[in-house]
């Protein structure tokens, strides 16, 4: 597979953007995905940049959070915003990363991303829980380079 395109189904990204939308019902926190296709540089490196271009870090409580998948290197990174990090224990995203890599090993992307949406969602929850003045800060489309 070499191309972003070929990676998601229109019918499996809007399960991606349900997801997405189901994750923040019950959290303060961001979630985005980024599909691009590769990056020469390092991937956190690059998923810390696309966070930016995203304008993820200009977020009330700065707790965006991005999944980033490079599909023809086949590597993914999950990156938060740093209020998240200044809360959370540094291994704090191992779980939702587990999820993912267990479903992309099959070669189930949809699945991966759901799961990690899901699992990031619950994450921030109990961190970042929804509050009644929230508003969706951030679009919930998944995002291509």
């Amino acid at each position: 597979m070499s191309r972003v395109e070929d990676l998601l189904s229109a019918a499996e990204e809007q399960e991606v953007v349900n997801a997405i939308l189901k994750a923040e019902k019950n959290t303060s926190g961001e979630i985005r995905v980024h599909i691009e296709a590769h990056t020469r540089k390092d991937h956190y490196e690059r998923a810390k940049e696309v966070f930016h271009l995203l304008k993820m870090d200009n977020t009330k409580q700065e707790n965006g959070v991005l999944i980033y998948v490079a599909v023809n290197d086949k590597k993914f990174v999950i990156c938060g915003d740093k209020g998240i990090d200044n809360v959370v224990p540094k291994d704090f995203w191992q779980t939702t990363r587990n999820s993912i890599q267990t479903h992309f090993e099959k070669g189930a992307f949809k699945d991966g991303l759901v799961a990690g949406v899901l699992k990031a969602g619950e994450e921030l929850r109990s961190h970042f829980p929804w509050q009644s003045d929230d508003t969706n800060e951030l679009s919930n489309e998944i995002s291509k380079g």
